[in-house]
């Protein structure tokens, strides 16, 4: 989100860096034009500002150097974790692809499907059948950026949006936090299989620790489950629940904001996000909550009557689980947030030019 020379595709567009002191460069809402955006090589910045439209080869060609370097050289089993800048924007694709300006989230979407195909090949090439592939997303579409945004499909947030705003990313609709998950693992997870168990992304860490036989620490609680039995053995055992704290468009950040049970979901705050056309829904507080059948109405439209039998069973199930998980936060003196910012932690490669500028040769 730093400033680049060739900037990326976003709204609103973002000025490229400048290129000397004496340059003055308007402030624009969104973008970042202090230093310009770093790529780093484990501590050390190697290039500032970075060149995103070239940032797909650059993981993909570090990717298969440490698949390479662990099996072939070391021959050892390893753990890659590859944090995608695809999908979020600034947008950005191969420079090769012939791209109308009308669809630049297709060409970045292709542009990161070749980086996935790159790594996979790599595995397929040293025959390294036996890894495990889990590849997942962060967030619904961030519908202010319009046409960069993505698509929220069947999950629309109805109810939201009904009233004003977006359903996606920043909110707590299943169009902001629902993503697609696709796991391999040759012979040993059933081909074009798939699984309704409530299932998260803070499930990853608990089930690879299992996997690879490592216990984690027992002085700390963990929100994630091993979900091994999911993956492996066709079982539908998931989550009882998962907790949804606020993200940005209503009440505090952090917020307690929707209880998800089952096929239930409970919201106790509703807020629409800025939406494309940038409009934005009110806040609201409910009490009781509001509570949608996810199997019967995916788009999240109608809410069951809350005088209804199912309601108040489903009320009181929520109501249990939402008080053990504020005990749990109240009484966990482990992990505190801390959102300090240190303006001398910001990086800089070289602090006497513009925007930090540098490019080291490795």
């Amino acid at each position: 989100m730093g400033c680049t020379d060739k900037p990326g595709l976003d709204l609103p567009s973002c000025p490229p860096c400048v290129h000397s002191q004496y340059s003055i460069n308007k402030k624009h809402e969104g973008c970042y034009t202090k230093v310009g955006l770093p790529l780093f090589e484990n501590e050390k910045i190697i290039e500032q500002p970075l060149d995103t439209w070239s940032l797909k080869d650059r993981y993909a060609t570090a990717a298969v150097q440490q698949i390479f370097t662990a099996s072939v050289t070391k021959k050892q089993p390893f753990l890659l974790y590859v944090a995608l800048a695809h999908m979020h924007v600034p947008l950005f694709h191969n420079t090769f692809l012939n791209v109308t300006t009308e669809d630049p989230y297709t060409a970045s979407l292709s542009d990161m499907d070749s980086l996935v195909g790159n790594i996979v090949q790599a595995l397929i090439t040293e025959q390294l059948e036996n890894t495990l592939i889990w590849f997942t997303g962060d967030n619904g579409p961030w519908e202010q950026k319009c046409l960069f945004a993505g698509h929220v499909g069947p999950f629309v947030g109805r109810w939201q949006t009904n009233k004003g705003g977006g359903s996606a990313k920043r909110t707590t609709w299943e169009g902001g936090h629902r993503v697609p998950t696709v796991v391999s693992w040759p012979k040993k997870i059933k081909h074009n299989s798939s699984s309704d168990a409530l299932l998260s992304g803070l499930d990853i860490f608990p089930t690879v620790l299992s996997l690879a036989g490592v216990k984690p620490p027992s002085d700390r609680r963990y929100d994630g489950i091993d979900i091994t039995d999911v993956l492996l053995n066709d079982s539908e055992t998931g989550h009882e629940s998962l907790m949804h704290p606020n993200s940005g468009a209503a009440g505090q950040y952090g917020d307690l904001q929707t209880v998800r049970l089952k096929h239930h979901k409970a919201f106790y705050i509703t807020g629409g996000s800025v939406a494309c056309d940038g409009e934005s829904g009110p806040q609201q507080h409910h009490d009781p909550p509001l509570i949608f059948d996810l199997s019967q109405d995916e788009a999240e439209e109608t809410p069951l009557d809350p005088e209804s039998k199912e309601f108040r069973s489903v009320l009181k199930q929520v109501e249990r689980e939402r008080e053990a998980l504020l005990w749990d936060i109240a009484t966990d003196r482990v992990s505190a947030a801390d959102y300090t910012v240190i303006p001398s932690a910001e990086p800089c490669c070289e602090p006497q030019n513009p925007v930090c500028r540098c490019h080291r040769l490795k």
